[in-house]
């Protein structure tokens, strides 16, 4: 029996639901809520993601402003536009889009965004609290990975749990998400040798890699929950024969769809889910600064 496909933008659209009465609850007490993204540069899919990301914010409810920097700008320069953003008290959100200018030292720039108006979860303040199962504000994609494996109705405590890559603000955050409820982790990464007998073991695999289909349908344990992070462009033929290109994740969907119980698609299942974190990160936000711990 083919597996079930966890529909990321049916669980989105929910999360935004869920989320809207606690956006209307502060602004009715407090006033709005406001999410400034930083863009450096002229970036053509970084403009498109931004304005993507306006037209979400504006439709919820939620101020957004765009600052757009030259990408001559220095470290320095940027660090001040940060500090102004920080102490502003009508903005409650910050993010910077990536890339930045080579020149330029990012996770110094993340360190410097204020850990509770960092919605993105990047600080690594942010992530290393996660490390004491008390941090602020967590990466948009971990929260999403762990909100689809919850949606997929899988018992999270003693699965088998295998995380196909180890990036700091994806793989490893997932990693310490599911060892916090009790999963046991296995972490893979390039060095892993006879990747496909881990991910066979596995009753929840999440892979994030950033490969596309890396992962066969034979290497994926039988009923087990699948989430795919990785979103790739590859040219495939087409129906006339031509070249086209197509988005697939890290998993090959066509065959893994019939062997596992649950399996996310690409696109349509991790990427709306992390845009509608992001949103309910920012809310999320705006209520920790009304009582800040730090």
């Amino acid at each position: 029996m083919a597996a079930r496909i966890i529909d990321g933008k049916q669980v989105a659209a929910d999360l935004r639901n869920e989320v809207s009465s606690r956006l209307l609850r502060y602004t009715v007490k407090h006033g709005p809520i406001k999410l400034v993204a930083v863009l450096i540069g002229n970036d053509p899919a970084s403009k498109i993601y931004a304005q993507s990301q306006r037209r979400r914010c504006l439709q919820a409810g939620v101020q957004h402003d765009l600052v757009e920097l030259s990408s001559s700008i220095t470290q320095p320069e940027l660090l001040a536009e940060i500090d102004r953003l920080n102490a502003d008290p009508s903005v409650t959100g910050i993010m910077i889009q990536l890339p930045l200018p080579r020149e330029i030292d990012e996770a110094a720039i993340q360190y410097r965004i204020d850990p509770y108006k960092d919605v993105e979860g990047v600080n690594p303040a942010n992530i290393g609290l996660l490390f004491y199962d008390h941090g602020i504000i967590a990466p948009c994609t971990a929260l999403a990975v762990q909100e689809l494996i919850h949606r997929s109705g899988v018992t999270v405590r003693g699965a088998e749990a295998v995380v196909v890559g180890q990036s700091g603000i994806v793989g490893r955050p997932i990693s310490m998400f599911l060892g916090a409820q009790m999963a046991t982790v296995t972490s893979c990464h390039v060095a892993t040798r006879d990747l496909a007998a881990h991910t066979r073991a596995a009753d929840i695999l999440v892979v994030a890699v950033g490969k596309p289909h890396l992962i066969p349908g034979d290497w994926i344990k039988p009923g087990a929950v699948v989430i795919d992070v990785g979103i790739n462009s590859v040219q495939q033929p087409g129906p006339d024969g031509k070249p086209v290109r197509r988005t697939v994740g890290d998993v090959h969907f066509e065959s893994a769809r019939e062997i596992a119980g649950a399996i996310t698609p690409v696109p349509g299942g991790v990427g709306p889910v992390t845009v509608a974190m992001l949103l309910r990160n920012t809310v999320e936000a705006a209520y920790k600064q009304l009582n800040r711990e730090l």
